[in-house]
């Protein structure tokens, strides 16, 4: 079976491809050509039918990832399997699925048969966490376990997953040499490989034999997501040496894993202050070829928590804006619980209102929604309105719960509404494409 990626550099054109075009109103052939580049993915694992096919990359709209899954606090199946649901319903264009607790392979399962979504994962969580239940010590973790847990995984039907291939004894040197971090190590996957790593005196065995990471990548056509394991979990650690040492390493996985025919993005950057977020962004894209970017957060302040989905989404609006293509939601609960199904859905909603506005700025000639929303307010068309915004029940419920006397107005201004009163003294000179259609 041959990948998305080859069959574009034979010209091909697949069926895949040919939806991310009719979805994103664009040419087929642009398409094909930026998936033959590595510069469009499409997570589509062909054993798992009826998925919808999504695409991210350069000239997409931003895509947003909602993450879920159990803790060892916390493991109920069926409200991982509501997560998800919400998170579909509100709009996420992919789900991670990250469980650490309880059966692992049960809930993965359940979230798979659940959703439609393209689903991914981090496979070194269930590889340390069945270890640890095995031997109590999460050092004793068996390389070919984890490679044989790796395509069980993908047998199950993810499209995608985070795999830490860009940490090494390099990068751990890097963290020692300048005195750790503020904020400590943010990602488990890759704290734990570090820990593995460190107690055990050898090398990452997913950078060492990365070949065969793709080779079971390729297999099941599936986005290798270089994990970003040595991100910043505070902006004071934003840019230090261990962190970019594993984006440089990531980025020449991306081109190497690309060559050998897998599709590959790369993930960054954590915690990061926002005059610092452009910069990250354009690093990635020059040293990694363009490979899509799949970015966490970003996070651009650390006393946010109770709020950080908010937190979050001025910096996503931000990554969208500079080139950014996938963006992973951040919730309420984010740094203090497990989100709840309520917390999903503000958290997708949240962000993707984010992407929007950077989308607005990265593809300035796709914002005619809001100019008709623009109008439509103008001219008090409610239900119009309605219908073009990105949350209409909402609106519509707040709307119902304070009607207004006038039925025209709402109750903010009521008979003191600007838009009816400037209406009724320029009515008349409303012209060319101010026009309501």
């Amino acid at each position: 079976m041959k990948t998305q990626i080859e069959l574009a550099r034979e010209g091909i054109t697949t069926e895949q491809m040919q939806t991310v075009a009719d979805d994103e109103n664009m040419d087929a052939a642009m398409i094909r050509d930026c998936v033959a580049k590595g510069q469009i993915v499409i997570p589509n694992n062909p054993f798992r039918k009826g998925q919808k096919v999504v695409g991210i990359g350069r000239g997409l709209s931003t895509k947003v990832n909602a993450s879920i899954g159990t803790s060892s606090d916390i493991c109920d199946i069926d409200m991982e399997v509501r997560k998800a649901l919400a998170a579909e319903q509100e709009g996420a264009d992919t789900l991670m699925e990250l469980s650490a607790g309880g059966d692992l392979d049960a809930v993965r399962r359940a979230v798979l048969a659940a959703t439609t979504r393209p689903v991914g994962n981090v496979p070194l969580y269930q590889a340390f966490k069945e270890t640890t239940r095995k031997y109590q010590n999460p050092a004793r973790l068996d390389p070919e376990y984890l490679f044989d847990l790796i395509e069980q995984q993908l047998a199950d039907g993810l499209s995608f997953m985070a795999i830490h291939c860009g940490i090494n004894q390099y990068t751990i040197r890097r963290l020692r040499k300048q005195g750790f971090r503020y904020g400590g190590l943010a990602s488990k996957g890759g704290t734990f490989m570090v820990a593995w790593m460190d107690m055990n005196k050898k090398e990452n065995p997913l950078y060492e034999q990365f070949d065969r990471v793709c080779g079971l990548m390729k297999k099941y056509d599936a986005v290798l997501s270089l994990g970003n394991g040595i991100r910043a979990g505070a902006i004071h650690d934003s840019h230090d040496r261990a962190q970019m040492a594993e984006m440089i390493i990531n980025c020449e996985l991306a081109e190497i894993g690309r060559e050998m025919g897998c599709q590959t993005m790369v993930e960054g950057p954590g915690h990061v202050p926002m005059d610092e977020i452009a910069g990250n962004i354009m690093l990635e894209k020059r040293m990694s070829g363009h490979a899509p970017y799949y970015v966490l957060g970003p996070i651009p302040s650390d006393v946010g928590a109770g709020y950080d989905h908010v937190t979050a989404a001025i910096g996503a609006a931000n990554s969208a804006r500079h080139g950014a293509d996938l963006i992973c939601y951040i919730t309420p609960a984010e740094h203090l619980a497990l989100p709840t199904e309520d917390d999903v859905r503000e958290g997708v909603r949240v962000t993707r209102l984010a992407v929007h506005i950077g989308d607005l700025s990265k593809y300035p000639e796709r914002r005619d929604r809001d100019k008709q929303a623009a109008m439509a307010r103008r001219d008090m068309r409610w239900d119009d309105l309605q219908e073009l915004l990105l949350f209409p029940e909402v609106a519509r419920s707040i709307r119902d719960s304070r009607r207004p006397e006038v039925s025209e107005t709402c109750t903010m201004c009521g008979d003191f509404c600007a838009m009816k009163k400037g209406m009724e003294v320029f009515n008349q000179d409303i012209s060319g494409d101010k026009i309501s259609s």
